[in-house]
């Protein structure tokens, strides 16, 4: 897989575990006195790359539209075999009720009157949007299910861009037939728990889209395919995609809890994630 880009917007916050010397952890970065004395090179090094490894979990994410071009010119196409979602949490998800916001980009599940707001950015070719929704995307159900929050959602597809092929937009306008049919909360963690390997591969064609909504129960139907196959909100995911650019988040998985953007390595870890959410309110 690529390493992941760092966006050059992100927030300071992000950089604040991180020395001031910066996480290379040169000799320059600790002055020698009679206080301190000079750090050993193994220390040094040692310092240096856990500093590293801190802005790097920190970070992580995949880069907004404006950090480069595409890095293949037509995106790799694989062929896989669907995973079925857990019996339980997919329970949990055909129960969710899911709307356009007011905005008409975003796709609102839960309570709109939720007292709790989560904001997800995200793109489905996005490895470490996979990542955030393997770790909480279960939690984040069962709290909307419960009524302590509301989930809105910002679908990018600038993968497409930088990568190649339509495997982004593709999937968005799948995910907006499925939010027509009733379907969205199942149909969209599917796509998640369906992601190839590595975000170069363009594995969402029309076949295997259609193929995961076999796997969604009521999804399949004459309208849904024709939307699938006829990209018939090609528009809107265009639209979704310039909210995400005028957001200025500049990555995914960009999640913000009551307006308070979450920049760590709690996004990967269920457990963190969910002490998260109960510092902001959220009963679990």
């Amino acid at each position: 897989m690529p390493a992941p880009v760092v966006p050059a917007d992100a927030p300071a916050e992000a950089l604040a575990d991180v020395p001031a010397g910066g996480p290379t952890g040169g000799a320059a970065d600790v002055p020698a006195g009679p206080a301190r004395g000079r750090m050993p090179r193994r220390r040094r090094v040692l310092a240096g790359s856990f500093a590293a490894g801190l802005l790097a979990v920190s970070l992580a994410g995949c880069g907004g539209a404006a950090e480069g071009q595409s890095s293949s010119a037509a995106g790799e196409r694989t062929t896989v075999q669907p995973k079925a979602l857990p019996a339980a949490e997919a329970t949990t998800l055909s129960q969710l009720p899911a709307r356009l916001g007011a905005d008409g980009t975003t796709v609102v599940v839960g309570d709109p009157d939720a007292r709790h707001t989560v904001q997800v950015y995200a793109d489905f070719r996005c490895p470490y949007c996979a990542k955030f929704e393997a770790a909480a995307g279960e939690l984040l159900a069962s709290a909307a299910a419960k009524g302590e929050l509301r989930i809105e959602y910002t679908l990018a597809s600038f993968l497409d861009g930088k990568l190649g092929g339509e495997g982004s937009v593709k999937a968005v306008n799948a995910a907006r037939a499925a939010l027509e049919a009733g379907k969205f909360p199942e149909y969209h963690a599917a796509l998640f728990a369906n992601q190839a390997a590595e975000e170069r591969t363009d594995v969402f064609t029309d076949r295997f889209l259609l193929e995961l909504a076999s796997g969604v129960p009521g999804l399949r139907s004459d309208t849904f395919d024709r939307a699938v196959e006829g990209m018939a909100h090609r528009s809107w995911a265009s639209a979704a995609e310039h909210a995400f650019e005028q957001s200025g988040v500049g990555s995914t998985p960009t999640v913000v809890v009551d307006g308070q953007r979450i920049t760590d390595g709690s996004r990967y870890d269920r457990a963190a994630f969910a002490e998260v959410l109960e510092r902001a309110g959220v009963q679990l």
